[in-house]
Parts: C-alpha cells; sequence; structure tokens
C-alpha cells in the first residue's frame, strides 16, 4: 500500500516477523505465558536491525523500519489474539460473536449511511463514513450481542456490554486503517477481494475487536 506513496519496506523480513508473532501466540497460553512478550521483543528489536543493513543507492530512512514494525504490532499482534480468544471456554462460541457482531454492526453502518446519513463523522479521515452510520453501528452491535450472546450461554448483561465495546471498538478500528490509507494515498489497501478492496479492508475492525474481547472476557468472565 506504502509503495504506492514510495515509501519500500522489506515485505520478506517483515512477513516471517510477524509470523513469529502468530505463532507465538498459537504456541504460547497459560503454561508459556512468557513466549508472546519474549517473541514480540525479538520481533521488535529485529525490525529495528533491519535499519542496519547495507542497501543499494540512498541510505535507507527510518520510514521503512516504521512500516515493518506497524506490521508486526497492527497486523500479527492485535490478530493474534483471535488465537487466544479461541483457547477460552466457550472460545468457538466467542469467536463466531467476534465476527458476527462485527461484521453486523459494519454492514448496519454502511447501509444506514448510505440511506440516512447527514452528518461527517470523521470528514478529514474518511469522508464516507457519518454519525449515523456509526449509531447504527453500535444498535445493531448490541443487539447481534444479546442475540448471539444468547445462542452461547451469556447473560444479557454481558451480551449488552459486548454489543457496546465491539460496536465502538470497530469503528475505531475502521478509522485508524481509514487514515493509513489516507497516508498512502489509496481508496483500498489492496485488490483481493473485487469491489471491496483487499484483505486489511475485511479485517481493520477485526484487528481491533479480537484483543478488545479477549480481555473483557478475561477481565469480567474469567473466574480462574
Amino acid at each position: 500500500m506504502f509503495r504506492r506513496v514510495g515509501v519500500e519496506a522489506p515485505a520478506g523480513p517483515g512477513l516471517a516477523l510477524g509470523a513469529l508473532v502468530v505463532l507465538a501466540f498459537a504456541a504460547g497460553g497459560a503454561s508459556r505465558p512468557w513466549l508472546v512478550p519474549l517473541v514480540l521483543s525479538f520481533a521488535v528489536a529485529a525490525g529495528l536491525s533491519l535499519g542496519l543493513r547495507p542497501v543499494n543507492g540512498p541510505s535507507q530512512d527510518w520510514t521503512a523500519v516504521a512500516l515493518v514494525l506497524l506490521g508486526v504490532c497492527y497486523c500479527a499482534w492485535l490478530l493474534g489474539h483471535a488465537i487466544w480468544l479461541r483457547a477460552l471456554p466457550n472460545g468457538a462460541g466467542l469467536t463466531y460473536l467476534l465476527v458476527g457482531v462485527t461484521w453486523s454492526g459494519e454492514t448496519a453502518a454502511y447501509f444506514a449511511g448510505r440511506r440516512w446519513g447527514r452528518r461527517r463523522l470523521a470528514p478529514r479521515i474518511s469522508p464516507a463514513k457519518t454519525v449515523e452510520g456509526a449509531v447504527a453501528q453500535v444498535a445493531v452491535s448490541v443487539l447481534a450481542a444479546l442475540l448471539g450472546g444468547r445462542l452461547i450461554g451469556l447473560p444479557p448483561a454481558h451480551g449488552l456490554g459486548m454489543g457496546l465495546l465491539l460496536g465502538l471498538v470497530g469503528q475505531v478500528g475502521d478509522l485508524a486503517e481509514s487514515f493509513l490509507k489516507r497516508s498512502a494515498q489509496t481508496k483500498d489497501a489492496g485488490g483481493l477481494v473485487p469491489g471491496h478492496g483487499g484483505l486489511l479492508d475485511r479485517l481493520d475492525s477485526l484487528l481491533f475487536n479480537a484483543p478488545a474481547l479477549y480481555y473483557y472476557v478475561k477481565v469480567f468472565l474469567s473466574h480462574g
């Protein structure tokens, strides 16, 4: 995405470091709680060390290294929490709840914004997003969490709390990705899904919602 504005990041090392962080989430857990911070610390140090490697032509500046670190922390670290969420008791149900609530809310925001949207939510970052769409996203997220929570045995109070949390945090994730796209002067993060942009466009809210739901469950629902 940033290559379009002349910022070249070492994609291979960045993908490798991100994969290591994801593998640490999969291999870590209650028996090895130190593994994820250990691997993340290594990934950050290794990412910064990429600035020391010799390059042809003009010397490498900080932007390429910053993009590697952004990819590791933004994509691998945040979405890695979905692995931990799945490993919790009732993890399959919670994972379905995460995806269902997030995408239901986003769909409601899209259609409500097109039909009734008048006031811009963040015109300098994402001109298409409206206050009316944001309200619809929160309302439908709450409704979806109440219905989904009932199916997996959650008390209504927690369905309400999760719906509010995911409806609000998901919008922050969406706007954060819009900020990155605007910085890269592009409309879509990629072209993987015709008419829907790249993979990041489909996962931007989930990247923020996965850790939000995981820590909600650990704080308010865990008994161990």
